[in-house]
């Protein structure tokens, strides 16, 4: 199958040079795009700001219908969509299902959440010096937002920022990734052609650095909301200029097994959380701080669990993990182990690269000054480390510059309270990994993992503006 990406300036479609996409797994074309340009990007950025007089005068009943529209039109195209994911991105084909049924939850939950967009009155006569009037703030869209959305989750993220900017009633200049242009311009096509669609709401442009450069520099857009790596986090911090920002960045995440845990639900889990995807997941379970009296008791159970795990090609139905996204990833990954074996860790499990595919990789007697444990990995690397106490296991584990999430696995009422205030992260994880996430949630980091939340709510409030009025 041979997908074609055009560009998406409004409503229109158009032509141009194509570029291709090489699935990871097969090394076979299986995408070819439109490439874009700067003035692509200024194009759509003009055709949005047009678009938007439109559309924050819309109805809200429209918007939420269109939202409901995409989550019905999604259902009745759940396998077609799974396999463009797997063509372009080679997600095993049973999680790229679950991509995309995630991805009508998703929609689903910010239609319900358009009925939530509300204000409240304030008592304007509640001092001494205020006196009494009709004083309330309502939720107005922002204007034009950029949205910038990665290659692990390339259907799902994309509708994290897509669904509630445009029932916020925004317009939106979607930037996809590189890596899966077709999955986006397939998904960007059901909004545009709903009929319950306001005219020229959504663009999509294919590019890199100057594309992206282009949309977070203009003065056009009033909101970039961008899920990457954190050195392009940074430039889109600097240069974007007074405007508002979201940045889902990169992660590190840890758990504790603490003594008294499960120890195998613990293995099953930790296996599931470092492996996923090929590990490239944001909060993909990369350090293991176990009790020094259970560690190679866990660490034989993990591996037990990791070899039960699948490894081969994505588009047969019992594989657990495919490649990495190219072979330059799976390389430096395994760099990564092969500097860590000499610096004294041991492999467990894995270790070996065969083209884009590194094995699940398990490290134990791993040190905090290697790149296994304070970089993040974005590979199917998982690092154990053996610590004497839940005191020594929090130190380590907020030791990092990120803090999306960190969980813990115990059967200890006390510390699981403790953790909750303890741990230096976005989200925190009882008995399960950090891995776990729910879209109805909140979902976000704290120091180099992010500003702002994801997760329909949150992003609404964040995509809109509120406006105080006062009636004398």
């Amino acid at each position: 199958m041979e997908l074609i990406a055009k560009k998406l300036i409004g409503s229109k479609e158009y032509d141009g040079e194509l570029g291709e996409i090489i699935n990871p797994y097969s090394k076979e074309v299986t995408t070819k795009y439109v490439k874009c340009s700067a003035e692509d990007a200024k194009k759509a950025l003009e055709t949005a700001k047009e678009a938007f007089k439109n559309t924050k005068n819309s109805p809200l009943h429209q918007r939420i219908n269109w939202i409901k529209d995409i989550a019905n039109k999604l259902k009745e195209r759940k396998e077609e969509f799974a396999k463009y994911i797997t063509l372009e991105v080679a997600k095993p084909i049973s999680q790229a299902r679950v991509e995309v049924q995630r991805c009508i939850e998703n929609l689903e939950i910010c239609a319900a959440e358009g009925y939530r967009i509300v204000g409240e009155t304030i008592p304007t006569d509640a001092t001494e010096s205020g006196f009494k009037t009709t004083s309330f703030y309502k939720r107005v869209p922002v204007g034009v937002v950029v949205a910038i959305t990665p290659f692990n989750f390339p259907l799902n993220l994309v509708a994290h920022k897509l669904a509630p900017a445009l029932i916020a009633g925004n317009s939106v200049v979607l930037k996809p990734t590189p890596e899966a242009p077709y999955t986006a311009y397939a998904f960007a096509k059901l909004f545009i052609d709903s009929e319950y669609a306001i005219k020229d709401a959504l663009s999509v442009v294919y590019g890199d650095a100057e594309v992206g450069s282009a949309l977070v520099t203009s003065p056009i857009p009033r909101k970039i909301s961008f899920t990457g790596s954190v050195p392009v986090g940074k430039i889109i911090l600097q240069s974007a200029g007074i405007k508002k920002v979201t940045l889902e960045l990169g992660g590190n995440a840890a758990t504790f097994v603490e003594s008294s845990a499960d120890l195998d639900w613990a293995a099953q889990r930790c296996a599931i959380g470092a492996f996923a995807n090929s590990g490239q997941v944001c909060i993909s379970l990369q350090r293991i701080y176990v009790d020094e009296k259970i560690y190679e008791e866990f660490a034989e159970k993990l591996g037990k669990e990791a070899s039960k795990l699948k490894v081969g090609s994505p588009f047969e139905e019992d594989t657990f993990m495919g490649p990495l996204i190219n072979e330059e990833a799976a390389m430096r990954a395994e760099r990564w182990v092969q500097s860590a074996v000499s610096e004294g860790a041991r492999i467990i499990a894995g270790g070996k690269r065969k083209g884009n595919i590194l094995e699940p990789t398990i490290l134990a007697d791993v040190t905090d000054d290697m790149n296994v444990v304070c970089e993040e990995v974005f590979a199917p690397i998982v690092s154990l480390v053996k610590v004497p106490s839940y005191e020594v296991a929090v130190e380590k584990m907020n030791d990092s510059p990120y803090g999306l999430q960190f969980s813990m696995f115990s059967n200890r009422v006390d510390l699981m309270n403790r953790a909750i205030d303890d741990f230096e992260a976005g989200g925190v994880i009882i008995n399960d990994i950090p891995t776990l996430r729910f879209d109805i949630q909140p979902y976000g980091g704290v120091k180099l993992s992010g500003i702002g939340r994801e997760g329909p709510k949150f992003a609404i409030e964040d995509m809109t503006e509120i406006k105080a009025v006062i009636i004398r």
